[in-house]
């Protein structure tokens, strides 16, 4: 095989490898884009994906935050924007828990540290609204949990869910894309140096030859 062949070929094949590397790189960023976004999609049926839904027990509470001075009625669940007074509403969905003991607590984390306490006691209406100023108390910007707890004969079930206000959360979706990305940016590099190396080398023993 003459050197221009060589060199010809040689320079196809890499082509095409980093080509395909190219399209692996973008077909995972837009497979978990498209992910992300069906998982981050707000639905009220009852067995679809909705992250303001929690479970305590076997009973489901739908979580609703509102900041009436900064966004009127508009709703907001794991990441609330603005730093002030807040309605956080707890909607019961199904009746067991409208004849049961509930206990509610908001901390901030990681200290633990609690700014809102509501004592045990069974809500009829089926619906809890907790009023945080977050601007005041020491509160702040951060992350935070909401706590619900089931108090029946004494023992206690406790169920939370996690949100920030004031600061966006890193999604674990977008650290998935991240990390698969870095992987494959990796495996693109390493092919790259093993098909120079090869290259070079193949050059070498055609010039000695």
């Amino acid at each position: 095989m003459s050197k221009s062949v060589f060199v010809r070929q040689a320079g196809f094949s890499f082509s095409k490898i980093m080509i395909r590397m190219t399209e692996l790189i973008i077909s995972t960023l837009l497979i978990s884009i498209i992910f992300q976004s069906t998982a981050n999609a707000h639905r009220g049926a009852k067995n679809e994906i909705d992250k303001c839904r929690f479970t305590v027990g076997s009973e489901i509470i739908h979580f609703s935050a509102y900041t009436p001075t900064f966004s009127g009625g508009e709703s907001f669940c794991r990441f609330i924007p603005n730093i002030g007074q807040t309605h956080l509403v707890f909607d019961y969905e199904g009746h067991k828990l409208r004849k049961t003991t509930v206990e509610f607590e908001i901390t901030k984390e990681p200290e633990g540290t609690r700014i809102y306490y509501q004592k045990p006691e069974v809500i009829k209406k089926g619906s809890v609204d907790a009023q945080v100023n977050f601007d005041k108390g020491g509160a702040g910007a951060g992350n935070y949990l909401a706590h619900v707890t089931i108090v029946y004969q004494g023992e206690k079930l406790d169920s939370h869910l996690p949100f920030s206000v004031g600061i966006e959360p890193v999604e674990e979706s977008n650290i998935t894309v991240i990390a698969a990305s870095v992987i494959l940016i990796l495996i693109a590099a390493i092919v790259y140096t093993v098909t120079i190396r090869r290259f070079n080398a193949r050059r070498e023993e055609e010039k000695q030859g």
